[in-house]
């Protein structure tokens, strides 16, 4: 069973006892820590997870918090529950504030009631926890890309690092989604202005703003059937050769004029755009890491530089997904991956690639 499935696993778990646990203690023990235990933290090694771990601040004595996880004799993670079924509003985490910013090797902090979790770090001031969590990951209703943002928490593959960037690409891409949806469902002044001005020559008063408003509205709506549309379609052209580079060209009356038709970025290009900037941090700045995306794959390629392609991502596919690395010589090998976590085992590769370019190496080729 791979992670994604124990996590599925786990969520039906958890609907099935959720109302049972009708206490703090029995929400820690049916629900939390087997949840732990799926991240691969042993909840009956105190080396690892420690209970009621005290977290002194100040002068107050004797504050503890409901769980610590270590890693190599250092804390990383603190986490405080709740009974399933409370509330998580921000006065739930005011004591975890407190313990996050006393616990310094703690880079993750986690509320939770067994069914939320919510996920803070320090994004916006070093050792100060964030008002705002990066991740809500609900077990009632889980978000399928967010398994992948998860799996970087697990035991086995945790690195601060890497944690903290992709942190903050999902703090700023969840506001971000919440704005747009909020836009979309009742567009805002600013926005109905920024549209309208482009289309209309007259004065925007207020009776034209609420004319705009409903045209806006339909606008997206049918700007999102159409992408839709476009997606079916596609999925439907006919493709024998689905893992191949050199595969013959559907005849003209079938396929929509290629220079017609524009790439749709999906959430899982996006994810994967992610998880190859969190590899890359290590050695260079995320913001030289650049998406460029085609019809028939997603391109990431350093400085936004077609000559320094660092990998392809072949996602469009719903039966198989490929990722497509680059060797010294520049020569292209595809490789099949089953889930995004699959990227982090071509890490090395991709950081070597990415070194050849920022050396000067390509010039040479």
């Amino acid at each position: 069973m791979d992670f994604t499935d124990t996590i599925h696993a786990h969520g039906a778990r958890i609907n099935e006892l959720k109302t049972h646990a009708v206490t703090e203690e029995a929400t820690k023990t049916s629900l939390i820590l087997p949840f732990l235990q799926t991240l691969g933290y042993n909840p009956f090694d105190p080396r690892v997870v420690i209970p009621e771990f005290t977290a002194d601040v100040g002068t107050k004595k004797g504050e503890k918090v409901d769980y610590a996880i270590q890693r190599n004799g250092e804390v990383i993670i603190l986490i405080e529950t709740k009974c399933a079924g409370d509330s998580l509003d921000s006065s739930k985490a005011s004591q975890l504030h407190r313990y996050f910013h006393n616990i310094l090797s703690a880079k993750i902090a986690i509320l939770t009631d067994g069914v939320v979790y919510k996920f803070f770090t320090d994004l916006e001031k070093q050792n100060i926890m964030d008002e705002k969590p990066f991740m809500i990951f609900d077990f009632a209703a889980i978000d399928v890309p967010l398994i992948a943002e998860l799996k970087k928490l697990c035991n086995d593959c945790f690195d601060a690092e890497v944690a903290l960037c992709a942190a903050q690409d999902l703090k700023y891409l969840r506001q971000i989604k919440h704005i747009i949806a909020s836009e979309m469902d009742n567009p805002s002044e600013e926005l109905i202005k920024h549209f309208a001005h482009q289309v209309f020559s007259g004065y925007l008063r207020n009776t034209v703003i609420d004319e705009f408003r409903p045209r806006i509205q339909l606008a997206f709506t049918h700007h999102i059937n159409d992408v839709i549309n476009a997606r079916l379609q596609g999925a439907m052209l006919p493709n024998a050769y689905p893992d191949r580079d050199d595969a013959p060209e559907v005849p003209a009356s079938v396929v929509v004029d290629e220079e017609k038709r524009k790439p749709t970025t999906t959430q899982e290009e996006i994810e994967g755009y992610l998880t190859v900037k969190a590899i890359l941090r290590e050695i260079l700045s995320p913001d030289r890491v650049i998406m460029h995306d085609k019809l028939s794959y997603c391109g990431i390629l350093l400085d936004g530089n077609n000559r320094k392609p660092i990998c392809h991502l072949y996602f469009n596919s719903a039966a198989v997904k490929y990722i497509k690395l680059f060797d010294a010589d520049k020569k292209a090998q595809k490789h099949k991956i089953e889930s995004l976590n699959d990227i982090y085992k071509y890490a090395d590769v991709i950081k070597a690639t990415a070194q050849r370019y920022d050396n000067g190496e390509e010039d040479n080729n």
